[in-house]
This record gives structure tokens, C-alpha cells and sequence, in this order.
């Protein structure tokens, strides 16, 4: 019964492309409209099509962590690639069933007080130091990086996000700078050293927390650089700039009117706030339970409506806006390949279990970029609307003056 279930609702889902599925007894079906398949599953547990039917992302991801489904080939960017091509493309209605479902359940699945944000964050970023080094760039960028060029590195290319927010900062030395969420320092370190910024991060990981604070003393830059391992609530003071890069996705959507909040009060009156997220281009919806469960618990990405709603409740006024589109995707090929390429050591670190799920992730995240309606916002927001300038052409000084010299 369940295969024929499963069946029928694979049918529905492929609407372009072809994917050849293998069923427990043996029987291959092929799901979409092209006479030769993009990839191969083979599912090995015969309780797995009723888990599929019932749950499908939760159900699928789990059997490839454990085996009892593989890809031919185990090659997840086929897979993923026509999978996330379907999914964006039909509207089938056991998906919208499912993703209903899970709206309805958000708001207890993202309630966020500090004791439980400080579990989730516990969960993901304090793994050991050490994985994060086998896929990183050397700077540890964990958020989406800027391709100005397809070509660059991955550690060009987040230098150059890193200084693509620092311009819409538009710091001055000695201002104070408070950055929510700061990751293990990079970006702190670089306001400070580079732009002569007075920093305060802050973060709920001890493993980040103690990363960031000798990395500042290496540098030198402890005198103008600090670390707390503190909630962004209780954080007191007001200070020249905020920013936040791809913490705003951990929030959860009960708090935003209290996150934006704090943003305005922490902010002087002439300061600027800058937030870099994780976006959805389509209504609001619901974290993947596969995701919820092994890889952000508590996370959401939030549709533009939901975060530009929480901004003018928060007598906020948004200054600019920037959507970036392909450049995590980017991002994610770049950080799968380098662990890849480590894939024996961080073996060594947990089990073979684990790489698979982390594979699994990365992948997914970089095909749901380049298929789905998934983006990265930039918002740039301050409490006056003259905080910045009229135009644009303050983040690009120098080709400004070329093209008004070029005119004359």
C-alpha cells in the first residue's frame, strides 16, 4: 500500500527533468517527463516508503544518513538539482499540506527565550573548532560570501563581503560598534583593525566566544575589540552602528518585533543598523523538519514581508536594501568541495554518519539557492532617515569619480 502511495505522490511532484527511483522489492519507476533520468535513488528499507509518505523531507534525509537510501553514484548534486527544480515548480498538494502543517506549529518550534536559544546555538556552533576549519575560509565566515568576480576565492570573496558592509557602515574611527552575533570575530577584528571601530560582540557559544577572544589577543586589537558571551537583550548602552550577519535567521519569528527593538534602542539617534540574512523571495513559511531536527533547531528564514513588517512596527526606517542572489550558493559549492576534500579527518572527528549528514545539508542549502526561491538580504535601516546619503555612489567612491572625470 505504501509504495503505491509513494508512488502517486512522486508522480504528481516531477514535472520536468526525470528521476529513476528504486523501491525495496526491487522495482524501478521512473518520476518525470525526460526519456533519460537526472539521478538514481535506491531506497533499501522496506518501512521507508511508509516514512516517506508521512514525512517526506525528515524521512529522506534520515535514510541517507543511515544508508537505507542511496544515490547512484552518491552524487547529490544531481540529485538535489532535479529534486529542488520540482519542488519549485509544482505546486502538489501534499506539500502544501505538509508545509501548512508546520506553519501552524512555527511559533512553539521558534520560541527563542535566551535559555533556549542558547541550547539551539549550542547545537550547531559548538561542534568541534576543528570541522569548521576542514570547509572554512581562514577568516572562519560562516554567512554568505560576495563573488564580485565568479572567479575569486572563497577567502576573497568573504573579505569582500566583510568590506562591502563595513562601507555601508560608513565607520568612522573610535565609533562604537555593536555586532550581534559574532561568529568567531572576523568581522569585529576587521572593523577594528581596518576601519579603527571600538567593537562589542556578542554570541551564545562558548566555543565562538573563546575563539574570538584569543584571536583578538593574537591580534593585538584587545583594547578595541571585546567578546561577551551574552544574549543580544542584554546587551545595555547605545552605540554608533549595529551590525548582524546570519544571526537574524536564529531569531525566530515571535521575537522579531523585540529584536528590532532592541536594534532601535541600542542605536543613537544619527546611528546605522545593517542586517545580512538569509531571505525567502515567497511568502511565509517553515523550516524543513530534516533541518530543524540534525542542523539549526530553532532557525527560520524569514520572507521579506515578514522582516520589513517587524521594521516599520519598530519606528525603524529602512535606508537600502540588497538582495544577493546566487553568491551563497556559491558560497555553499565552495565549502562542500574543501570538505570534501577533509572528509577522512572529520571522519576521525565523529563517524561516517555524520560527514553524510553534513554533505547532505551543504548540498541541499546550495541547490535550494539555485533553484528555489531562497536569497540573502541586506537591510540597512537607521532611526533618521538622513543617517546615510541620498545615493548609492557612497559604497563605490572610486568608480564614482572615474565616471565624473570620464563626463568631463
Amino acid at each position: 500500500m505504501w509504495d503505491r502511495v509513494l508512488d502517486v505522490m512522486i508522480r504528481q511532484l516531477f514535472v520536468t527533468g526525470a528521476l529513476d527511483m528504486t523501491y525495496p522489492d526491487g522495482t524501478t519507476r521512473r518520476y518525470g517527463p525526460a526519456e533519460t533520468p537526472d539521478a538514481h535513488l535506491i531506497l533499501h528499507d522496506p518501512d521507508l516508503p511508509r516514512r516517506l509518505v508521512l514525512s517526506t523531507e525528515l524521512a529522506l534525509g534520515e535514510a541517507y544518513m543511515d544508508q537505507t537510501a542511496t544515490i547512484a553514484g552518491d552524487d547529490l548534486d544531481a540529485f538535489f538539482s532535479v529534486v529542488v527544480r520540482n519542488v519549485a515548480q509544482s505546486g502538489v498538494w501534499w506539500r502544501r499540506w505538509g508545509s501548512r502543517l508546520r506553519k501552524w506549529k512555527r511559533w512553539a518550534d521558534q520560541y527563542n527565550p535566551a535559555p533556549r536559544a542558547r541550547e539551539n546555538v549550542a547545537h550547531h556552533y559548538d561542534l568541534s573548532g576543528e570541522l569548521y576549519d576542514l570547509f572554512l575560509d581562514t577568516d572562519r565566515q560562516y554567512s554568505c560570501a560576495y563573488f564580485t568576480d565568479p572567479s575569486m576565492s572563497l577567502e576573497a570573496a568573504q573579505e569582500a563581503k566583510k568590506h562591502h558592509i563595513a562601507a555601508k557602515l560608513r565607520l568612522t574611527p573610535d565609533m562604537e560598534v555593536f555586532e550581534i552575533g559574532c561568529g568567531w570575530g572576523g568581522m569585529a577584528l576587521t572593523l577594528a583593525r581596518d576601519y579603527g571601530a571600538q567593537v562589542l560582540g556578542v554570541t551564545l557559544s562558548e566555543e565562538q566566544h573563546k575563539i574570538a577572544t584569543e584571536r583578538a589577543a593574537r591580534a593585538g586589537l584587545s583594547d578595541r575589540v571585546r567578546f561577551e558571551l551574552k544574549d543580544y537583550r542584554a546587551v545595555e548602552g547605545q552605540f554608533d552602528r549595529i551590525v548582524s550577519i546570519g544571526m537574524f535567521e536564529h531569531v525566530g519569528v515571535p521575537h522579531y518585533d523585540e529584536y528590532f527593538d532592541t536594534v532601535r534602542e541600542r542605536l543613537k539617534p544619527d546611528g546605522i543598523a545593517l542586517i545580512h540574512t538569509i531571505g525567502r523571495v515567497a511568502p511565509p513559511g517553515a523550516t524543513s523538519p530534516w533541518i530543524a531536527k540534525y542542523i539549526f533547531p530553532g532557525g527560520y528564514v524569514p520572507s521579506m514581508s515578514e522582516m520589513a513588517s517587524a521594521v516599520e512596527r519598530s519606528n525603524l526606517y529602512p535606508t537600502d536594501l540588497e538582495i544577493w542572489r546566487l553568491h551563497y550558493a556559491e558560497t555553499l559549492r565552495h565549502w562542500h568541495d574543501r570538505f570534501k576534500a577533509n572528509e577522512d579527518r572529520a571522519r576521525a572527528l565523529y563517524d561516517a554518519r555524520f560527514c553524510r549528514m553534513w554533505r547532505y545539508y551543504l548540498k541541499a542549502a546550495e541547490h535550494t539557492f539555485r533553484h528555489n526561491r531562497q536569497c540573502v538580504f541586506q537591510m540597512q535601516m537607521a532611526r533618521r532617515q538622513d543617517a546615510v546619503p541620498l545615493t548609492r555612489d557612497y559604497l563605490h567612491p572610486v568608480e564614482t569619480t572615474g565616471q565624473m572625470r570620464a563626463a568631463e
